[in-house]
């Protein structure tokens, strides 16, 4: 049984509701909706920490879904994982694949950043000043880029450039 089946709270159970009518109403192909399918399914499974059944989710979304703004937020999705995982490499590569196809994602952006401010901090815990600088310089460029498209969103992040002079 699809997970979607399975819902045990009312949220999950009226959006399930919601979003099979709108299936069933709007004129997509049977490829469309399949991987409507697997992307809602792979986002309740990421809700309730099972990340491996929603990476298996999310990877069958991608191999059905062709539209690119749609597929930004299966990447984005994705890198949420790795980052949860705390493989931030991966979860790079997911953001900026999502960024790829859609340039307006700015919790994209802000992920990147706060993985970019992350390094940073870590960099200057083990005294390397120089790559501590530049990655700040790159979190500081993808928040004020998530801040231009979000402006009343990222708060500590617009603190932490004001604070910092970046």
């Amino acid at each position: 049984m699809p997970r979607s089946q399975r819902n045990d709270n009312f949220i999950d159970k009226t959006f399930t509701v919601i979003a099979d009518i709108l299936l069933k109403v709007l004129p997509t192909t049977r490829n469309e909706k399949e991987a409507f399918i697997y992307y809602r399914d792979g986002m309740s499974a990421q809700a309730e920490g099972e990340y491996a059944e929603a990476l298996q989710n999310y990877y069958q979304a991608m191999r059905l879904e062709v539209d690119p703004y749609d597929r930004s937020y299966i990447f984005y999705n994705i890198g949420l994982i790795h980052t949860s995982n705390g493989e931030h490499t991966k979860a790079l590569e997911y953001y900026y694949q999502a960024l790829d196809r859609n340039p307006a994602l700015p919790q994209a952006l802000n992920n990147i950043a706060v993985i970019y401010h992350y390094r940073g901090e870590q960099a200057l815990e083990s005294g390397n000043i120089p790559d501590s600088e530049t990655l700040f310089g790159k979190a500081a460029e993808y928040w004020k880029e998530a801040i231009r498209l979000a402006p009343l969103n990222y708060s500590e992040a617009q603190n932490w450039l004001q604070t910092t002079g970046r």
